[in-house]
């Protein structure tokens, strides 16, 4: 379980036959074989800690549905350890397991914040609610507007500069995790008598469940 708190920003050594190295700095000092780490929003398995460097690996099926097939060597990752029980819990809940991929639309500068527009695939747009929390390449966020073919959530310049999200030019695919008690929420609700209405924020406050 991770929070969307990146630590730290690593960076990609190599990726093939099943392993990602990545040079994660300081971080890669306190690692342990076998522990989990978040890159990109992604769960993995640390296999090997040679500071600082850091190997994992990774399934066919990570690659397929994440972007990290596509980083080639230089590429920023984020980077946030497992959750350990006594921490604070300064974002939201994410398992590491990602639903799909968003694609940016645009990143613009709006007052004091930068202003992301992300394209979702109609399944994940499913489970997503303004106000409610997102993560996008492990950043946890929250979702500042949806319309019919994107949603927007607006950026601190400290986030920006902290994390790959400065880094992605526009039709970059980012990692994407909706929120997990949305998810349990909406499923609940699809399987009961619940009125055949979206399951828009509208709705959910209504029946109380937000």
């Amino acid at each position: 379980m991770f929070t969307g708190i990146i630590q730290d920003m690593g960076e990609v050594i190599s990726l093939g036959a099943g392993k990602l190295v990545i040079n994660a700095g300081e971080l890669a000092s306190a690692r342990r074989p076998g522990e989990s780490l978040a890159v990109s929003g992604v769960c993995l398995t640390i296999v090997e800690v040679s500071p600082p460097r850091l190997t994992m690996d990774i399934l066919e099926e990570t690659l397929r549905r994440t972007n990290l097939g596509e980083l080639k060597p230089g590429d920023a990752v984020n980077l946030e350890p497992a959750l350990k029980l006594d921490d604070e819990l300064g974002g939201h809940f994410v398992t590491g397991h990602i639903d799909g991929r968003g694609e940016l639309i645009s990143r613009r500068k709006g007052g004091h914040d930068w202003i992301m527009r992300i394209a979702l695939p109609a399944e994940l747009k499913a489970y997503v609610v303004e106000k409610g929390s997102i993560t996008l390449e492990g950043v946890s966020l929250t979702v500042a507007e949806i319309s019919e073919n994107a949603i927007s959530v607006h950026i601190i310049p400290y986030t920006l500069s902290h994390t790959n999200l400065g880094e992605k030019p526009e039709g970059s695919r980012l990692n994407v995790e909706t929120d997990l008690l949305g998810k349990y929420v909406i499923r609940y609700l699809e399987k009961t008598d619940a009125p055949s209405r979206p399951l828009d924020k509208t709705f959910l406050e209504e029946t109380g469940i937000i």
